[in-house]
């Protein structure tokens, strides 16, 4: 008798399974519930802790602890939502599966795809060697954020790097804000040497949204910031204290530049995850393929994604996701009923760009680059409230009303400024 190949074993099947329990899988399957509690809902996540993430900037300045910044993944999975505590390999859209890294499968009905992105650290080569020490710091991981404050605590003066990959990246404002942050720390502490400070990106514009870039770029002055576009981070020396960079002429060619600094804080190049890059959900780019206002998959209908990992050309952060939550839910529920999807994401997204201590430009935008504040007030200008919202009112609205289900946003609207 011939080999016959047996049929894939599924060691369960639920109604709606997500995949990552980061703040946007944790915020669908709380609001899930919420609308209905005989859904029978799985979260695959496999990581022990879950960290605040736009809190890491406030980290690196000295502001936020660490341990402020983490709570237990098992005290945040939603009551009545089973945690499949391990990591999904393979998107198999379909077969209605997804396979574990312990070798087993899960079946759904529905998949809720928000695994997150990738923090790309091999691509600069020789940055994990050094990350951590010789000056190289990051925001972009809790524990390398804490020596960010380190390193702008012992800097004594010299030449400061601060760079910025191609986009996209989670939070694009982060690189920048971090830079603002130090530049004021220096400024008041009146460090008796000279600061040198660069802002190293791989893009040609200071920032995404043109209306911010005349607010943003008054503080580039202000602090003496040398903005140098173009210049894509390739190699570390920690060591020998140099960066390389490979920085692309008017013509498109490419030379290669070299750095000497006393300080360097990197932003890793990103992109998404492995599994989700190899599967039939990614476009071209390796991004999930989702219709940019349901959400809904291109291909599968009965796949939905949101945050970090998909397609959609908004800026990827947690404003994006408490908006694209809600509508994600809507649209999953509705298909479950075999109506049409009701809900449409409009782009929004924020970004609270910390220009000074107690100083924040809060950036609210939507597809287009339409400027959609929540506020009457004029999003340019730099506000001691705008820091309290992000230091205290935001937070809060994440742990307590994002986490359990709760739909509430401040609402933001299209508004036109001289």
């Amino acid at each position: 008798m011939a080999n016959e190949t047996a049929p894939p074993v599924v060691a369960k099947k639920y109604k709606v399974l997500i995949v990552g329990g980061g703040c946007a899988g944790i915020t669908v399957a709380a609001t899930l519930r919420k609308h209905d509690k005989t859904l029978d809902i799985a979260i695959v996540e496999p990581s022990e802790l879950h960290w605040y993430q736009p809190a890491f900037t406030l980290v690196g300045a000295g502001v936020y602890s660490r341990a402020a910044t983490e709570r237990f993944e098992k005290d945040l999975i939603p009551k009545g939502v089973t945690w499949i505590k391990d990591a999904a390999t393979e998107l198999l859209p379909d077969d209605n599966m997804v396979r574990l890294a312990e070798g087993g499968l899960v079946g759904y009905d529905y998949l809720v795809a928000c695994p997150g992105i990738k923090l790309d650290w091999k691509k600069v080569e020789g940055l994990e060697e050094t990350l951590g020490k010789n000056g190289v710091c990051s925001n972009y991981l809790p524990k390398f954020a804490e020596y960010t404050w380190e390193c702008i605590q012992a800097f004594k003066g010299g030449t400061a790097l601060f760079t910025q990959p191609p986009m996209p990246i989670k939070c694009a404002g982060a690189p920048q804000k971090i830079m603002y942050l130090a530049s004021d720390h220096w400024r008041r502490k009146g460090l008796p040497s000279p600061v040198a400070t660069e802002f190293c990106l791989a893009g040609d514009v200071l920032f995404g949204v043109p209306f911010f870039v005349p607010a943003l770029q008054s503080f580039v002055d202000s602090y003496g910031i040398a903005v140098n576009y173009k210049h894509n981070l390739k190699a570390i020396d920690g060591p020998a204290k140099k960066a390389t960079f490979a920085v692309t002429g008017p013509d498109g060619s490419v030379s290669e530049v070299v750095k000497d600094f006393d300080m360097i804080h990197v932003t890793p190049p990103q992109c998404a995850p492995d599994f989700v890059r190899s599967s039939p959900l990614a476009n071209a780019a390796g991004w999930i393929d989702v219709d940019p206002a349901t959400l809904r998959h291109v291909k599968y209908a009965n796949v939905f994604g949101l945050g970090d990992a998909t397609s959609t050309p908004n800026a990827k952060t947690a404003a994006a996701v408490r908006s694209q939550a809600p509508i994600v839910v809507a649209n999953l529920l509705a298909a479950l009923r075999s109506e049409g999807l009701p809900r449409a994401y409009e782009g929004y997204g924020s970004c609270p760009l910390t220009v000074a201590y107690g100083k924040i430009i809060l950036a609210e935008f939507s597809y287009g680059g339409k400027v959609t504040p929540s506020f009457p007030l004029d999003p340019r200008k730099p506000r001691t409230s705008m820091w309290y919202l992000k230091t205290r009112f935001l937070p809060w609205l994440y742990w307590n009303l994002m986490f359990r289900g709760s739909e509430f946003d401040i609402p933001h609207k299209e508004r036109r400024f001289s």
